[in-house]
């Protein structure tokens, strides 16, 4: 079944720390069975995020796999030093 990991970039706090997030964590996905979504938005409510994006695995366990994985935690700690996000996981139903 399909697991999802959602990101919402609420606000920037330090461009240079995200920049390096950002140019970077496409490579902790190598070798991960994953798709990515994200494009255009509308906002129906609430206070706009950022940026969004979707992650979608096969399962919980591979969604784990990547987000607990030592590539991406050490990846991460730009991210949360640039900018302050809501991570989710949505398993599918």
């Amino acid at each position: 079944m399909a697991t999802f990991i959602v990101f919402t970039r609420e606000s920037t706090q330090d461009q240079n720390e995200l920049n390096i997030y950002l140019s970077k964590v496409g490579e902790t996905l190598e070798g991960h069975p994953v798709k990515l979504h994200a494009g255009p938005r509308q906002v129906l409510e609430g206070p706009a995020p950022e940026f969004v994006a979707i992650l979608e695995f096969p399962t919980t366990t591979a969604a784990r796999k990547w987000y607990d994985g030592p590539a991406y935690q050490a990846m991460a700690q730009h991210r949360f030093k640039g900018a302050t996000y809501r991570a989710v996981l949505v398993e599918g139903v």
